[in-house]
This record gives C-alpha cells, structure tokens and sequence, in this order.
C-alpha cells in the first residue's frame, strides 16, 4: 500500500513537472550561437547552443565576443549582436491560422529583425520596444541599436 502511495505521488509530480515546462510556449529555436551567449530562463542561465528551444519569457544575453540568431516559429528571425540583451516577453502563434502575437523588448545591444507570418497577417498585434520607444511591424526588415540600455 506504502509503494501505490509514493509511486501515486511521484506521477503525480512528474505531471506537474511537465504542465510547467509547457506553460510557458516554445517561440523558436537557436540557429546561430557565436562566443558569449546565453538563455536566461526561470532564474537559470544555460548556454545558448544551436538547437536549443527559446521559450516565451527567456531572456536572451551575449557578450562581447557574443552573437546569437533566433528562428521564431513564425520564421521571424532575430539577430543579436555583441553586448545585447532581447526579452522575449510575450510569443504564441496558431500555425494553422497564422494568427497570434510577440512583444520583444530590446534592454541594451543590438537586434536585428526579419519579421514572420505574425506581422505579415496581424501587424498590430507585433511590437518591439526599447526603453525610450515603441516599435510597431509592417511585415519588414529592420535593425535597432540601444546604446547605454539596462542589464535588466
């Protein structure tokens, strides 16, 4: 009876661990990762290597030597170059609509922005922002550069 009650509570547990990690949705992937690159996630930072998910809400940090490039899974792509930190605070997309929205905001560095199917079909619902300005999606190519900018 002991044994059923502890094996109960680990699935329980192991079900809990995985409607976690789900919570928070897979907005891409790491495609590029050159020097000092790093994913900040739930308070843990780890290596930013090719292949790795990014997560809605991870932060994304290089360093000096650092560069690291995003596919969304819009096929929006970000680049990020040395010394930058990228929030990607909110990201979901419906694949068989096309339809969902992003929020990134860019704290220091540079970024550069190849928009996807999301600001393709619902422009207004795209925005990336420094800490001085707002910038709203047109189903384009643009760089940003926050010179100074917050490690936070």
């Amino acid at each position: 009876m002991m044994i059923r009650a502890h094996r109960a509570l680990a699935f329980m547990f192991a079900l809990l661990a995985v409607a976690a990690a789900q919570a928070a949705e897979v907005a891409g992937m790491v495609k590029i990762s050159r020097g000092e690159a790093a994913i900040e996630r739930a308070g843990e930072r780890l290596p930013a290597t090719v292949g790795t998910p990014v997560l809605a809400t991870d932060r994304l940090r290089t360093g000096a030597d650092g560069a690291l490039g995003v596919t969304l899974r819009d096929n929006t792509l970000l680049s990020a170059g040395p010394n930058s930190l990228i929030v990607i605070e909110k990201f979901a997309f419906n694949s068989s609509t096309l339809e969902g929205g992003m929020s990134v905001g860019i704290r220091k560095g540079t970024l550069a922005v190849a928009s996807g199917k999301i600001a393709k079909r619902t422009p207004e619902s795209v925005d990336f922002h420094t800490p001085t300005s707002v910038l709203g999606v047109r189903g384009t190519e643009f760089l940003v550069e926050v010179i100074g900018g917050s490690d936070e």
